[in-house]
């Protein structure tokens, strides 16, 4: 299993819509096999800091997920309204170990 943690820094006074076409990737992003969880969270001290926490059953299911037209419509939509560059961090998953401990609910 691969966890992926995307930091995003998002420009002032477009959060609202950041958040919106997140929440639209991330629906998306759960019809996806591959895909166990696709999490969006804000930062409750800096609002302007949004982490995705997107958990994979493997290395090529995170490769198949950017290939995916909802991700590209996401990447092309929200570019603009980044502060800088999103930074992510790749994690292996050691508890839970399966993908059971770990599935969303699909939407």
């Amino acid at each position: 299993m691969l966890v992926v943690h995307v930091h995003v820094r998002v420009r002032p006074g477009q959060v609202e819509d950041f958040l919106a076409a997140t929440a639209v990737n991330a629906r998306a992003s759960l019809t996806e096999a591959g895909v166990l969880r696709f999490d969006v969270i804000q930062d409750q001290a800096d609002p302007e800091h949004v982490v995705l926490t997107e958990v994979y059953r493997d290395d090529d299911a995170a490769a198949a997920h950017k290939q995916t037209p909802h991700y590209a419509a996401w990447r092309d939509a929200v570019a603009g309204m980044m502060a800088e560059p999103r930074a992510s961090a790749r994690f292996s998953a050691v508890f839970p170990a399966g993908g059971e401990g770990w599935s969303s609910g699909r939407p």
